[in-house]
């Protein structure tokens, strides 16, 4: 009795555009996916089992397409569906970034956005786009804002996400540190407001200084609602990231936002993972907006 042959992994990779498919398409070509970019969605299932039949060992499939496919993109949620039903469970990476940073980046370039049309601005064709994919990005395995990140820094987050996604079970946990007067960063699970704390900016000797300063630190959670709030939050998330795990999530983003993102935030972020880590859970931290 022979075994049959094994599925091959399907990556999806889309998001708004500017924000860094083509350099996670290279990332996962690297990593010895068989890739294709700007496919039809419509032609994703020849494409799997062509690759699939032609190259057995590869390391999977990633497929990049976005909205520009006006004629075979809507037949996206069908085409899923019908690889799902031949055991291929697409996995969706989604790339995102702020409205500002992309109208940059098209400014910078000078091309124009993709989705423009006569006469729409480039805020405009941004919205656009986002309301095409706002089903897919629901639907994303993985979300990466890439708004502050570097070429290289984007190819540690993708690498370490294609091979943990493929080699462990474990739910990677990633804690953000932010300002809620920069706005709120995307890609967010959970989101949790930390301005109930007294704020270190208000005295003097602390307000250059940042979360990752001693002092600081000591002077945040000498506060009794820290304490409290690091002994409820802890408490919540033993109790959902087991649930999150079960439900087979790879990936789960939380928030902590204060004024600015420079004292609380990035010291109670801290906190909640030296809990996390002692649980045995994979945590890191990222602070977005302590430099600014």
């Amino acid at each position: 009795m022979t075994n049959a042959p094994r599925k091959p992994r399907l990556i999806i990779v889309t998001g708004v555009s500017g924000s860094g498919r083509a350099s996670a398409m290279r990332v996962l070509e690297d990593l010895g996916f068989y890739c294709v970019d700007n496919l039809p969605v419509g032609l994703a299932p020849e494409v799997v089992r062509l690759a699939a039949g032609q190259s057995p060992g590869l390391a999977g499939i990633a497929l990049g397409i976005d909205p520009r496919e006006r004629l075979f993109f809507p037949q996206w949620p069908k085409i899923f569906s019908g690889l799902e039903a031949e055991g291929i469970r697409p996995e969706i990476l989604f790339l995102d970034a702020s409205d500002e940073v992309l109208a940059r980046r098209y400014s910078e370039t000078r091309r124009p956005h993709p989705m423009a049309e006569s006469g729409s601005t480039v805020a405009e064709s941004i919205r656009r786009e986002r309301i095409a994919l706002a089903e897919m990005r629901e639907r994303a395995s993985r979300v990466v804002d890439t708004t502050t990140l570097t070429v290289h820094e984007l190819r540690e987050i993708v690498t370490a996400w294609a091979l943990g996604a493929a080699t462990s079970p474990r739910l990677a946990i990633s804690l953000v540190s932010f300002g809620y007067k920069y706005g709120l960063p995307v890609g967010m699970d959970i989101v949790l407001d930390v301005r109930f704390i007294p704020n270190p900016f208000f005295v003097a000797e602390l307000r250059p200084l940042t979360g990752l300063d001693p002092r600081v630190r000591n002077y945040v959670m000498a506060q009794p609602e820290s304490r409290g709030f690091i002994d409820e939050v802890t408490r919540m998330l033993q109790f959902l990231l087991p649930l999150y795990r079960r439900e087979g999530k790879s990936y789960l983003t939380i928030g902590f936002g204060c004024t600015g993102g420079r004292h609380r935030s990035p010291v109670l972020a801290r906190e909640v993972a030296d809990r996390l880590r002692a649980l045995g859970f994979e945590v890191q931290v990222r602070d977005q907006h302590i430099a600014m």
